[in-house]
Order: C-alpha cells, then structure tokens, then sequence
C-alpha cells in the first residue's frame, strides 16, 4: 500500500513516515499543495495523509481537488490539522476527506486510523456481486454503478470509493433502515475514531450524484430520529 505525506512541518512528516513505514507501508511525502497534487497524479496513492495547513494551496484545496480528479485510484484522503473547532471537522469532511485527526496525536492512533480506512478496500476481496433495483445497477466486483432514470439509457456514475461503498451497502439491504453507528461499522469498521456526522456529509455526497432532486430525495430517505435507508423498486 502506497501513502503520500503532505505536510510541511518536517519533524512530523518524519515521525509519520517512521511509524507506517514499521508496519510495512510505502511512504511518499511532500510539503507544500502543489506538489501533493502533482504527486498524487504521478503516484496513484491508497492514502493521503493531508495537512489542513499547508504552503501554495491548503489543505482543503487540495482534497478538493483530488476529488474533482479523474485517476485510476480514488484514495482514501486523512485530514491533520492543528484546529480543533466543530466547524473544521465539518469543512474537512464536507470537501471529501475520509477521516480526520488533531494535532497533537499519537502516532499509534494514526496508525489504527490508516488501517481502518484501508481494511475498507481489504473486505471488498473475495466478493463478486451485482445488485440491481430498478433505476440502479452496482458491480461491485468491477466497482461499477450505473443509474438509468428513463427515457434516458444507463449513465455511468462518478463515485467516489466510499460513495460506492455506501450505495452498494444500501442496495444489499433495500428498504433496510441504517444509524449512524451502523453505516459506520459496515464501512469504516469497529475502530472508526471520527465525528458520526462524517455520515451526513457523504449521504448529502451521494444524494447530489444519484437523485433528480438532491433536496427531495427519492432513493436515500431520512428516517427522522433513527437514519437512513435506501428505496427502489426491484429491477
């Protein structure tokens, strides 16, 4: 597994570098935005360890950026940052970030961080399932969605790995009703440490990419008080 280190503050780049290089990672790392994007297209990372706070484009640019990118690989992006207001996390989250962490941190809780985000890709081997309803058709073997709202033919969707994740988890169970707490163990596994809201973020991710109407959703209903669940007739 190949993680790229954006951050400016070389003893802490250093120190990361150190402790998942011990469990077997290969680590790139840079200092500044510019950089990490050109990196990130020449090096197709797993992880990006990025900092909020970095030189020529910050942080949140960058994961924004990242997102909007067409790659052979969608990484999963951990977000550093000496801030620890609410409206941070939020920010982070809301721009694609998979995970988020404030500094200071243990290096050994990053090191659990970075296993959860990729024991996600490690539990998709071994399955080879499409699930299809009526307006959705997901491989998740090819790790492949498509949506056909007629009279149109079936469009490719443009998800990210979790926004894949989480459609293919909502299409394996129809109708099923999911809380936070749940949607957090099927994808990020027992050891999440982040803020249960991240779950809102990316359900508002998904809405924008699969419903006619993001603010009216069709597929993915909130359940007040309890969730979400996802709604489609069978194909």
């Amino acid at each position: 597994m190949d993680i790229l280190i954006v951050e400016d503050e070389a003893e802490i780049a250093q120190l990361i570098q150190l402790y998942l290089e011990k469990e077997g990672f290969t680590c790139h790392s840079c200092r500044d935005g510019v950089t990490a994007l050109r990196l990130f297209q020449e090096l197709q990372p797993d992880l990006i360890i990025l900092d909020l706070m970095i030189p020529e484009l910050d942080g949140l640019e960058v994961c924004a950026q990242i997102r909007q990118r067409a790659g052979s690989k969608d990484p999963y992006i951990l977000m550093l940052t000496a801030k620890g207001e609410e409206i941070d996390r939020i920010i982070g989250l809301s721009t694609g970030a998979d995970d988020y962490l404030v500094k200071p941190f243990s290096p050994r809780e990053l090191v659990a961080r970075v296993r959860a985000l990729l024991r996600r890709t490690l539990r998709q081997g071994g399955q080879s399932r499409t699930y299809h309803t009526q307006h959705f058709t997901v491989d998740v073997d090819q790790r492949l969605a498509h949506r056909t709202l007629p009279p149109n033919d079936p469009e490719l969707l443009d998800l990210t790995t979790l926004e894949f994740d989480l459609l293919s988890t909502f299409m394996s169970y129809p109708g099923r009703v999911w809380n936070r707490s749940q949607l957090i163990e099927k994808l990020w596994g027992s050891d999440f440490f982040g803020d249960e809201r991240v779950v809102d973020t990316h359900i508002a991710r998904l809405r924008k990419k699969i419903e006619p109407d993001p603010a009216n959703p069709t597929f993915v209903k909130t359940v007040i008080g309890v969730g979400y669940k996802f709604e489609d007739a069978a194909g």
